[in-house]
Formats: structure tokens, sequence, C-alpha cells
């Protein structure tokens, strides 16, 4: 499972699908659901970006 993961296309998938309804959630959800629902977003979409420029750096594709 790690490997599927950490696998480039899953990260870019969940960078940015995440970081999409991380930006329109406060505008489908009212209140404080639509702000916590686009902060959890947010951290994951965060990770996955995190988790993409490390395998950038250390030198590639890990398929």
């Amino acid at each position: 499972m790690k490997a599927l993961l950490s696998s480039t296309p899953v990260l870019w998938f969940l960078f940015l699908f995440n970081l999409a309804v991380a930006a329109v959630a406060p505008f489908l959800v009212d209140g404080v659901q639509g702000v916590m629902t686009a902060a959890g977003m947010g951290v994951v979409s965060l990770g996955a970006g995190v988790g993409l420029l490390r395998g950038q750096r250390t030198g590639g594709h890990r398929a």
C-alpha cells in the first residue's frame, strides 16, 4: 500500500484533487463545516505536495 500511495501519479492526483476541493469547499458548504473541510483537504494537499518534492529531489520516479 505504501508503494501505491508514494507513486508519482497518485501523489499528483491527491495534490490536485484536494487542492481543488479545498479552494471550492468554503463556497459550497456554509459555516464552520466548509472552513474545516477546506482546512483538512488543504493539509492533505500539502502533504502530497511535499511527497512530490521529496521524490523529485531524490532522483525521480518511483513507479
